[in-house]
């Protein structure tokens, strides 16, 4: 092994895309597998690599990783984007969890029966503007700081630029009213590490396709 973090899921985003995000903005390497088939995920399986069988895998320091929330906490730890203290990470945690209720809507949407996209559709775009979006201008206008905690750059500044370009690929308008999230945007879309990963041909994956969700029926649903 090269000695990069080896991550396992379908190449598509779903819930390994975040810990892509997160890699990529504490500027690591990393390789990836791609499922296509049902045979390889019950290999996986049979061979004792995931634990709860179920994907994301991340392979990294010697251990074999599942659990998205857990991946992105040791990552986050592990390279400094976790805050000083208990009470910034009990923060970032917060954040994060907000921004994560937010973008299972956006990840569960692919999957909507076309009856119900354009409900589905409507039903982030009002969570978005007026639930989670307004926390974060708030924030950042209370304080009058670069970033979401501690004014040094976390796990939420991550978690919280992947889920706005997620929402405007839906909702092009949605941060219309939120002039702090605007120039929170650019200003996170010109920080190196994930001005690369926003560029054609880095590990960002696409929006979901039919082929993807063909794909994700295909291996995980018997």
């Amino acid at each position: 092994m090269s000695g990069k973090p080896r991550l396992t899921y379908l190449n598509g985003r779903g819930r390994m895309e975040s810990i892509r995000w997160l890699l990529a903005a504490a500027g690591v390497e990393f390789e990836e597998i791609f499922l296509e088939t049902r045979e390889q995920y019950e290999k996986i399986i049979k061979d004792g690599s995931l634990m709860f069988q179920q994907v994301p895998l991340v392979e990294i320091d010697g251990m074999k990783m599942v659990q998205t929330r857990a991946i992105l906490s040791y990552i986050a730890g592990k390279y400094n984007l976790y805050g000083k203290d208990l009470k910034e990470r009990a923060l970032i945690d917060m954040y994060v969890e907000g921004i994560t209720d937010l973008m299972q809507m956006i990840l569960m949407f692919p999957f909507s029966p076309p009856e119900a996209k354009e409900k589905n559709l409507d039903s982030i775009k009002e969570r978005a503007t007026n639930r989670y979006f307004p926390v974060f201008e708030k924030v950042l206008k209370q304080h009058g700081q670069d970033f979401l905690v501690g004014n040094k750059f976390s796990w939420a500044d991550v978690q919280l630029i992947e889920a706005i370009l997620a929402v405007e690929e839906k909702v092009p308008a949605v941060l219309s009213g939120f002039p702090q999230l605007q120039v929170f945007k650019i200003r996170m879309s010109n920080m190196p590490t994930i001005k690369k990963f926003l560029q054609p041909g880095s590990p960002r994956k696409p929006p979901p396709d039919e082929h993807y969700v063909e794909t994700v029926l295909k291996i995980f649903r018997k």
